[in-house]
């Protein structure tokens, strides 16, 4: 069984940061790939970065290059996510999941909230 459990969500004014985690059960190292998403209100959930377990390779929409960036800690079995520069638009639930062969798993997501 793979939980993800998020935290690090906030209210936060536009300019500034915040940096979210997903910690795993169990080691990180399995998973294909872990990403972050993030759903507004009223709108579907999109993909917000993504990092390879294999090879740490990184993907990022294109809305948050350059202000957002996705790490991982093998030895804490945790993903991070690091907001910089936030923008209102960032608001919404973020939630973290990771892929396993055939399979992906969900976190319970953290709420974040930018004010302009």
């Amino acid at each position: 069984q793979v939980q993800l459990v998020e935290s690090g969500g906030g209210l936060v004014q536009a300019g500034g940061s915040l940096r979210l985690s997903c910690a795993a059960s169990g080691t990180i190292l399995r998973f294909n790939a872990m990403g972050w998403y993030r759903q507004a209100p009223g709108s579907q959930r999109e993909l917000v970065a993504t990092i390879t377990s294999g090879g740490g390779n990184t993907n990022y929409a294109d809305s948050v290059k350059g202000r957002f960036t996705i790490s991982r800690d093998n030895a804490k079995n945790t993903v991070y996510l690091q907001m910089n520069s936030l923008k209102p638009e960032d608001t919404g639930v973020y939630s973290c999941n990771a892929t396993l062969a055939l399979y992906t798993y969900w976190g319970q997501g953290t709420q974040v909230t930018v004010s302009s």
